[in-house]
């Protein structure tokens, strides 16, 4: 992956000494156990009764969270609102273009003035890798940092919730071939699932792009590289497609749109190269036609719709043990 890998293990734990999340802003420097533990959590959030989401409705009550993004969002963003409101959060929404940051404050100073007002979760999303790291660096024990997206580095967020609709429909992921298919060079999310997939024990991981949407030394990940769609999706359980950032690229790095999507989009014949009953992801905003065909997207083997469900309910997990780190129960 890109050259701005952050080591977060060590400069900003996301731990405490009892093994407990203090904040989360990457999948690597976890261990298997921590992602289990929260899968298995965020299966509570999913059909809850009516009884149980009353209980789960205190579990942030008198907490405040604050979604800090500075890069513009529909799915993450709404879906953490969602789930802080489920939770019984308060939740504030800050449009980047009304933030004292357009006139100069710096983001530490913004979370500073923030914390004042006694909040103590941020949300935070930047175009800029680290930016959630960094704040992480800088506030106190009380308050939790997690991190919805930083420039190419990271997003395990949307990790988590795809490790959880691949084992709700597929089972044990330790059994199952994966395919990683499109900008894997500008991709947080490619980053994000690598790391969440080799810590789980996936029996193989392939990454698919033109060469020169190949990182260097990508195969350093623990993946197999492919640069022939066709070959690198036989006897695949699993397809997560990209999306095409075509805001990030310098420079052209593929001919056109449309010979991207004839040598690398996913349409049924492709599809039906994979392994049978093969199912196809997809993180969105989903370009229709450029990297995947709207056929296999609204198609009975698409989980697309199901990651975004099932989205709330592993950000809520995730909300509900952050809490938890700082010695409120959350079961």
């Amino acid at each position: 992956m890109p050259s701005q890998a952050i080591n977060t293990s060590s400069r900003t734990p996301q731990v405490d000494d009892a093994g407990r999340l203090k904040h989360f802003l990457t999948i690597e420097g976890l261990d298997k156990a921590q992602l289990l533990r929260l899968l298995d959590s965020a299966s509570a959030f999913i059909g809850a009764d009516t009884e149980k989401q009353k209980e789960q409705a205190s579990l942030l009550e008198g907490h405040t969270v604050v979604n800090l993004f500075f890069e513009d969002s529909t799915r993450t963003r709404t879906t953490f609102e969602i789930a802080g409101k489920r939770l019984g959060a308060a939740v504030i929404n800050l449009n980047p273009s009304r933030m004292s940051t357009r006139k100069g404050e710096t983001v530490l100073d913004t979370v500073r003035t923030l914390e004042a007002m006694d909040t103590d979760i941020f949300v935070v999303r930047d175009h800029a890798s680290g930016t959630a790291h960094l704040i992480a660096r800088h506030v106190p024990p009380h308050v939790h940092i997690i991190n919805a997206g930083d420039g190419r580095h990271a997003h395990p967020t949307q990790a988590m919730l795809d490790m959880y609709t691949i084992r709700e429909h597929k089972g044990d992921i330790s059994n199952l071939r994966f395919a990683i298919v499109g900008d894997i060079l500008h991709s947080r999310v490619a980053r994000s699932q690598i790391a969440a997939l080799n810590l789980l024990g996936a029996r193989e991981v392939r990454v698919i792009a033109p060469a020169t949407l190949l990182p260097t030394e990508i195969e350093r990940l623990g993946v197999t590289a492919f640069t022939d769609i066709d070959e690198g999706l036989k006897d695949i359980d699993v397809i997560m497609m990209l999306r095409l950032q075509l805001e990030r690229m310098e420079g052209k790095l593929i001919p056109s749109t449309q010979e991207y999507f004839r040598c690398y989009g996913l349409n049924r014949v492709r599809l039906n190269r994979a392994a049978p009953g093969a199912v196809v992801m997809h993180p969105g905003p989903m370009n229709r036609g450029l990297e995947i065909a709207s056929d296999v997207a609204d198609s009975e083997r698409s989980l697309i719709l199901s990651q975004v469900t099932n989205g709330i309910a592993v950000r809520m997990a995730i909300m509900a043990q952050l809490v938890d780190a700082a010695g409120v129960q959350t079961a």
